[in-house]
């Protein structure tokens, strides 16, 4: 007897959460040499397809929907979003990262480097605090009081948390460059510059080898 699938296939970002994007992160790279079983998980994260069924489906099929999920899956560009409301709350990016407190630089610092991995809900955490005044396009947020519920991020789409990130590459790159005079090099602390550099190799390098499974 022949089983109907109903699959709901992501066509953004914004259908994807941090939670379902780290279990595959986790998931692959459990399977780091096995590119089938990689497609096999990014089938089953993203669209909800149980491994079971995967090698049931037609060649067309299989091919079409690695075709859909190649559609969106490399975030080229996508800016970042200042505001976020999570149950009710509005919260706010942190307005000038030159004058972070140093509380917030301290506890972002203990990390090697800032990519979307078990640790960014936190750093997500740090940089978005609820929004205590607003303007016109200037506002406050609640100043950092070391408290962190990285468990309110883990449901937000990945959009936002592409855009978050995307913001400190194209702060590295600047910082790199030495063209940023709103944010030079001495404004920032040694121990944040030295984040940025880290991080830079590690940019996109989710993205990418997800892309990199798809073509194959």
């Amino acid at each position: 007897m022949k089983k109907t699938l109903t699959l709901e296939i992501p066509t953004t970002w914004k259908d994807v959460t941090l939670k379902q994007y780290i279990d595959l992160q986790n998931d692959l790279e459990s399977y780091k040499d096995d590119d089938e079983a990689q497609v096999a998980l990014m089938l089953h994260h993203l669209c909800g397809l149980e491994p079971a069924y995967i090698k049931a489906l037609s060649t067309d099929s299989y091919i079409k929907l690695k075709d859909r999920l190649r559609e969106f899956i490399s975030p080229s560009v996508i800016d970042l979003q200042r505001f976020v409301t999570i149950d009710g709350v509005e919260y706010g990016f942190e307005p000038n990262i030159s004058k972070m407190a140093y509380g917030a630089y301290a506890d972002i610092t203990q990390y090697d480097t800032i990519k979307i991995d078990k640790n960014w809900a936190k750093i997500m955490d740090i940089l978005y605090r609820p929004v205590t005044n607003k303007k016109g396009k200037m506002y406050s947020i609640k100043p950092y009081d070391g408290e962190i519920d990285e468990t309110r991020w883990l449901g937000v789409n990945m959009e936002v948390h592409w855009g978050a990130l995307f913001f400190f590459v194209h702060l590295q790159m600047d910082l790199l460059k030495g063209i940023l005079n709103s944010l030079k090099d001495e404004a920032l602390p040694a121990s944040m510059k030295s984040i940025l550099v880290k991080s830079g190799e590690l940019i996109q390098q989710s993205s990418l080898s997800l892309m990199g499974n798809l073509k194959k």
